[in-house]
């Protein structure tokens, strides 16, 4: 028998998508409402991110990502516990969750994938996506899996001030989608405080939520790649008056590029590269790779569809590690909530991040304003 927080209905409105038709067919549905069972948990969604591409990809207009036939999309949610399985422990009906979209086969953390909106690479990862955990959290209700539900201090996140609390909205707390994919690449390779940190290219929404990360964690000096000059002087802005964040700019000349880099200060410790699929040409791969000094570390968390070629001698001769992650682990979203609760990481106004919020039945604006949000602005549905 499970225990409940609130009756549930005995339907709920949801976001389906219909993949049979081109675009395909997006509504607003009733569906039947999730029960909890052993190993699960059902959550009230309170606030959940629209990416940039979302819109794009729930359209069909992105063929590499793929899902199943007349599902719910969704991704990571901020929600209240409604009712929990037989076998929950710690997680109670009425806590404040942040629920985790990268889920991971209980029995392979091989086969992975994004709850919502990609079903990963894998025999296993498909069969979940399209089976057991079909439905994401697009919806005014959703059933996840038990151990993707992180618990929220909601007293220290969303407490007034003067009361020791960091006086957040529920819907700024959706950025902490924002920030897991860099986060996971930059403790992948061990960014230590006082490290030079390098991200390429840096105008981007992941390139953005790093160079916020790199200062929040202490990088002597983040330089920031990129071609869009606004973007790039909003970024140097970020770096404050100690002028910790330097900007380079993309422009075809891999001597000219890692000059630039090193006029910074000299070789970079941690370079961050999270290119798009379009980016296996940029001269900024190889510029960024010879920027790196003795014993530094790349993370790779890129798009790349491409091979690419890389300076050999550079690797051997300076001792440079590199690494390839594909989103991040469990324990790095627990890491994450536990610099958010303390202040060091910070998000809403304090962030100098702009939220805007949607109502469900508003999703096509939702598409429309995460697809052109401008710098530090993020996007989310409140069903």
């Amino acid at each position: 028998m499970s225990a409940a927080f609130e009756m549930l209905p005995e339907s709920h409105p949801a976001m389906v998508v219909d993949p049979a038709r081109t675009p395909h067919d997006i509504a607003i549905r009733e569906q039947p409402t999730p029960q909890p069972s052993p190993g699960s948990v059902v959550v009230r969604v309170l606030a959940v991110p629209v990416l940039s591409y979302t819109g794009a990809v729930l359209a069909g207009q992105v063929p590499a990502y793929s899902y199943p036939h007349a599902f719910v999309p969704g991704g990571s949610a901020i929600a209240r516990v409604v009712a929990v399985g037989t076998d929950a422990t710690i997680v109670t009906p009425g806590a404040l969750v942040y629920v985790d979209s990268f889920v991971h086969a209980r029995d392979d953390p091989s086969s992975r994938f994004i709850s919502g909106l990609f079903s990963g690479f894998s025999a296993g990862s498909i069969k979940l996506m399209h089976g057991e955990w079909r439905d994401s959290t697009y919806a005014r209700f959703c059933r996840a899996p038990l151990e993707s539900c992180h618990l929220l201090d909601e007293e220290r996140l969303l407490g007034p001030p003067e009361k020791g609390g960091l006086g957040l909205a529920v819907e700024d707390l959706a950025y902490i989608n924002g920030l897991m994919v860099p986060f996971g690449g930059l403790r992948d390779v061990g960014l230590k405080p006082g490290e030079r940190l390098l991200v390429a290219p840096a105008t981007g929404p992941f390139g953005s939520a790093a160079v916020h990360l790199g200062l929040a964690l202490g990088a002597s000096s983040v330089t920031v790649m990129g071609r869009n000059q606004d973007v790039l002087a909003q970024l140097k802005a970020k770096g404050g008056s100690m002028g910790r964040v330097r900007t380079v700019t993309i422009r075809g000349d891999v001597e000219a590029e890692t000059a630039d880099i090193l006029a910074h200060g000299g070789p970079v410790d941690v370079y961050l590269d999270i290119s798009s699929p379009l980016a296996a040409k940029s001269t900024h791969l190889r510029s960024g790779i010879l920027s790196v000094g003795y014993q530094g570390r790349i993370s790779f968390m890129g798009g790349q569809l491409e091979d690419i070629a890389v300076p050999l001698h550079h690797f051997m001769h300076y001792c440079v590690q590199l690494k390839g992650r594909f989103m991040y682990e469990s324990a790095d979203v627990r890491a994450m909530i536990k610099l958010v609760e303390a202040g060091i990481i910070k998000l809403g106004k304090a962030g100098g991040i702009q939220t805007h919020k949607f109502a469900l039945e508003h999703f096509q604006q939702a598409f429309e304003s995460a697809a052109k949000a401008e710098f530090m602005t993020y996007t989310v549905l409140c069903p």
